[in-house]
């Protein structure tokens, strides 16, 4: 019963983004909702500037008006329907995800307007950002949740009242770290693709039906966007929809019990992340030098040559590999190798 669900929630998703773009991005080009691209970025992402945002909003609303159903669908159908709190767990994080996507689209309607490459303030987005993580961890704490993660290799680890602040800078921080992997053309959507088919795997291993098909959903979702995204991008997925995966993705992670394994199978957004932190620390360290030609990373490969079909292979190659190994802690962790 699940599978057949997951696969109507993958297909679905796909078709639904898919479809979408046939109108929206027509309709972004038609208001001039286009990307203004920094002066000191890569000189040849100049020609894409005026290219649409906001393409995010075709995987929000497939992966939500798909998978949403169907989760309810199988709770309906299903012999084994999952308890209030899984089932919490999965709407909690739902509209955690939609929030997160609703910070990126008013970043992105700033930059629309005004045409330029700033929106909100650094400050603005992470209030906003905290404000919506507390208000996650606050829904789950009033269904009871516990405070127990899972630790590789060590097993669940109840971390008491810690669990809440580490929480909520870790959701924080994985948001903005997918936020920054949004830069090149098909690599955020590429590697969120690849990281929720891994928790689409690794969900029913936990009983965890409901993560498994709202996984299918992003997945889905993900790859109708990419019709319309990959190079050479015909629309950006903008900070609506780069927010929003981050948010997914933690959503995801939170209602396997599982945050740690994100670390894992996001690995490229915390690079990511990390690659402009230390491309800063050493710049101001050292008053002036660069430890890499451009941060985020992916800009530092196009800067030693490598297109942008290239990197994102490697990167979605390297996601598999990290999901794969994510993939088998958690088998070997219940016991099925």
């Amino acid at each position: 019963m699940t599978r057949i669900w997951t696969i109507i929630s993958a297909v679905g998703s796909f078709g639904v983004a898919a479809l979408f773009g046939l109108w929206l991005v027509p309709f972004l080009k038609k208001i001039h909702f286009g990307q203004t691209i920094r002066e000191e970025g890569p000189e040849w992402h100049q020609s894409k500037q005026g290219t649409p945002i906001m393409g995010g909003f075709m995987f929000i609303l497939a992966s939500l008006a798909v998978g949403i159903p169907c989760v309810i669908l199988y709770n309906a159908f299903s012999g084994a329907p999952e308890n209030m709190l899984l089932s919490a767990k999965v709407y909690a994080g739902m509209f955690m995800a939609l929030a997160f996507g609703g910070i990126g689209f008013i970043d992105d309607y700033i930059k629309a307007v005004k045409k330029r490459n700033l929106g909100l303030t650094a400050i603005q987005k992470l209030v906003l950002q905290f404000l919506v993580a507390i208000a996650y961890l606050a829904t789950m704490y009033f269904f009871k949740d516990n405070t127990q993660t899972f630790i590789p290799f060590v097993g669940m680890v109840d971390l008491g009242i810690w669990y809440y602040p580490l929480s909520a800078i870790f959701i924080v921080g994985m948001v903005n770290a997918a936020n920054l992997t949004d830069g090149i053309d098909g690599l955020n959507g590429s590697v969120t693709f690849f990281g929720a088919i891994f928790f689409m795997l690794m969900a029913p291993l936990l009983d965890r039906m409901g993560a498994s098909v709202m996984s299918a959903a992003l997945a889905g979702g993900c790859l109708g966007f990419l019709v319309w995204n990959f190079h050479p991008a015909r629309v950006f997925m903008g900070d609506t929809g780069s927010l929003y995966l981050g948010g997914f993705m933690c959503a995801i992670a939170f209602a396997l019990d599982m945050p740690v394994m994100l670390i894992l199978v996001g690995l490229v957004y915390i690079l990511e992340m990390f690659s402009v932190i230390l491309q800063v620390g050493y710049f101001k360290l050292t008053h002036g030098k660069r430890l890499f030609k451009m941060s985020p990373i992916h800009h530092h490969f196009e800067k030693c040559g490598w297109s942008e079909v290239k990197i994102v292979t490697v990167f979605s190659v390297f996601t598999m590999i990290c999901g794969a190994l994510a993939l088998l802690i958690v088998m070997k962790y219940k016991g099925f190798i």
